[in-house]
């Protein structure tokens, strides 16, 4: 009796560190998630903020890009695998979501994969290569530092191998570093051996492995200036000209920067002062 106890008391142990699978969400019904482990499922988004792409000022060529990839993919045609690096704040992610929206109508799916989760990445695969749908894989942020692994996850699914990427999967990745790795980092390797470490040498080709590098640079003053009129008219908010724009200027001015994350933060300041909801007068 007492060995049949401690039998189960194991058998409960080894159920809590090895959940079962949760139940397979249903698809038709949504389409953005989030890729989570132990255990492994994937979890539906109900509120995505996505901008019309109309909204997404000064990265015209890039976003063209970025629109025509995404269209061939969820067109059933050859895409390729897109790494959109460079300057903070200028519309990564936000084009991402952005063209996902575009063409999510055509059972295009988008599910973020987070840096830390990307040693699962097979079993994502795994669990929906064989799906009647198209999969946008996005990693917001994507780095790595000297001693970490799991960018080779990453490397097989880029590079193909034996069991290539599925027809139905694409891998879309933000990262304010084309290489993916500090230029310190390389600079350090370089320094203290004759040849880079095969690690950091393998970390730095990894961005080879995708067939669109799109950049992102700082906006201009214009630009700024352009995004926050944009901006404003789709809040509908009622202020002169003038005004509006000596205010974007201050507040840019206070950030240090200019971006079109810091054009939107403060049209959201302006909204709520306002008395206007700015995420209900998003379409």
């Amino acid at each position: 009796m007492k060995q049949e106890k401690i039998l189960q008391r194991i058998m409960e142990g080894i159920e809590r560190l090895s959940p079962s699978p949760l139940p397979f969400p249903n698809l038709n019904l949504k389409h953005s998630f989030v890729w989570k482990t132990v255990p492994n499922r994937l979890e539906p988004i109900d509120d995505v903020r996505a901008l019309d792409t109309d909204l997404l000022i000064g990265i015209d060529q890039v976003k063209d890009i970025l629109i025509n990839n995404t269209r061939q993919f969820s067109d059933g045609f050859s895409a390729n695998n897109a790494l959109l690096w460079g300057a903070r704040g200028m519309g990564k992610s936000s084009l991402i979501t952005a063209v996902h929206n575009k063409f999510k109508s055509k059972n295009l799916k988008l599910v973020e994969i987070r840096r830390e989760e990307l040693g699962s990445l097979d079993s994502l695969i795994k669990l929906i290569k064989n799906e009647p749908y198209r999969f946008i894989i996005f990693c917001d942020d994507l780095s790595f530092g000297s001693e970490e692994a799991d960018y080779k996850s990453l490397k097989a699914m880029l590079d193909g191998g034996l069991e290539s990427r599925p027809k139905n999967t694409l891998f879309y990745a933000t990262s304010n570093r084309r290489h993916l790795i500090s230029r310190d980092m390389i600079e350090n390797e370089s320094s203290v051996a004759i040849h880079m470490s095969e690690s950091v040498e393998e970390k730095v080709s990894l961005s080879d492995r995708f067939g669109l590098w799109l950049g992102f640079h700082n906006c201009t003053q214009a630009d700024y200036f352009c995004m926050v009129k944009t901006y404003c008219r789709m809040a509908k908010i009622q202020i002169d000209e003038k005004l509006l724009l000596a205010q974007a200027l201050e507040w840019q001015q206070t950030r240090g920067s200019r971006s079109g994350r810091v054009a939107w933060q403060f049209i959201s300041d302006l909204a709520g002062k306002n008395g206007i909801n700015l995420i209900n007068n998003v379409s």
